[in-house]
């Protein structure tokens, strides 16, 4: 079997020997030799992005389902198949980078019996191991259908429903309550990014980046896997988005007036900077070209405003997680090498398997039942006929 040599293959190789070699280096040598974390620091960026914005960024799993299967909004249909597995990659790879980041992986299993139902960070574990489980059942259907599966492939879709509602009440248990995590330090959050409203803030934008990472995901499989884009699809995304991002600007924006932080916007300053930056990518820019019809009509325009967004929360998760808190313990934070290789391997890896699944599994099948009652009735993605950028 010949294998084709491209640059980017190149680049993928480069990625997962440095991670491999990291890895290594992690696990023989200890969290101290592999990264720049410490006593006075101890999360970085392997619980920053590859946590925090790991989950916010799977988010379109559990707004697109619900979105199909409970409020049956069937001309949604065409690009389910792609977020849940976008979801379902995202969430498996936030456990690959939870087993680096603790000092003892082997123990991850604790919370399953030593059970303390007062602590934030409980929920969050046994929300992300159940909606893991359950995005693993809702991908089912699709390696059933592969190989021709049809008893259980029945049985899983008459669970359908149950599982995508309890999907939804997970997600936004867990979605909210990562914000709630840096509630219990108002002393050492900087007062930019510590409100009483950071549990709302961060389920919105989990909202948000979920429609932006379908819009996104939806023009990428468009370029590189040959697939129709779904124009009138991703265009009613852009309406939805540009609500959800007006209602969190608002709250925010309330929330900063009421706390008495507007005065700080102009006054120079590393966290100011980084702040602004954050207002610009995830709001600014987004509102002012989604409020354009001959922009927010475009498949390249709406692509642009999902990057925009996109960047723009992935830059406030880390804002909240390392910049924020960067003063109150007197140092600077720059991950190591060998963080970064570890964090560029595991977005690499969901790449790589994104597009493995694609060429191995029905992803863009149109021959999934939009409800339980009418299994012949699929929505047609070739009803649509565009033409991309």
């Amino acid at each position: 079997m010949k294998i084709k040599l491209t640059f980017w293959k190149l680049v993928f190789f480069f990625i997962m020997a440095s991670a491999v070699y990291a890895t290594y280096v992690r696990f023989a040598k200890g969290l101290g030799p592999s990264t720049n974390l410490s006593d006075q620091f101890p999360w970085g960026i392997w619980i920053g992005f590859d946590v925090l914005c790991g989950v916010m960024l799977a988010a379109g799993g559990f707004t697109l389902t619900a979105a199909v299967h409970i409020l049956n909004i069937k001309r949604l249909h065409p690009i389910v198949r792609p977020t849940v597995l976008t979801a379902f990659l995202g969430y498996l790879l936030v456990c690959v980078a939870l087993m680096f980041d603790l000092g003892k992986p082997y123990n991850i299993w604790h919370p399953l019996i030593m059970r303390n139902p007062h602590s934030v960070m409980f929920e969050v574990a046994y929300c992300v191991m159940l909606y893991t489980a359950v995005l693993a059942l809702e991908f089912s259907p699709i390696v059933l259908e592969r190989f021709n599966l049809h008893k259980p492939l029945k049985v899983v879709r008459a669970a359908l429903i149950p599982l995508v509602i309890c999907g939804v009440i997970l997600s936004t248990l867990h979605q909210s309550s990562l914000g709630t995590l840096y509630l219990i330090m108002p002393e050492k959050l900087h007062p930019f990014w510590y409100t009483p409203l950071l549990p709302v803030f961060f389920f919105l934008s989990a909202i948000a980046v979920g429609l932006a990472m379908t819009i996104f995901e939806s023009s990428m499989s468009s370029k590189h896997f040959g697939q129709q884009l779904e124009l009138p699809i991703i265009q009613e995304l852009g309406r939805v988005l540009l609500v959800v991002l007006a209602v969190y600007g608002i709250l925010r924006f309330e929330d900063l007036l009421h706390r008495g932080v507007l005065k700080l916007l102009f006054q120079p300053g590393y966290e100011t900077y980084l702040f602004w930056l954050e207002l610009v990518l995830a709001l600014i820019l987004p509102l002012i070209l989604l409020t354009q019809k001959r922009i927010r009509t475009t498949a390249g325009g709406l692509y642009v405003i999902a990057v925009l967004v996109v960047l723009g929360f992935i830059t406030n998760r880390l804002n909240v997680s390392i910049t924020g808190l960067e003063s109150s313990a007197g140092m600077r934070y720059i991950p190591k090498w060998t963080e970064l290789a570890i964090t560029a391997a595991i977005i690499a890896g969901g790449f790589a398997l994104f597009g493995l699944a694609t060429k191995y599994l029905p992803i863009f099948s149109t021959a999934e039942q939009p409800t339980l009652e009418e299994p012949e009735t699929a929505v047609s993605a070739g009803s649509l006929s565009y033409d991309g950028d």
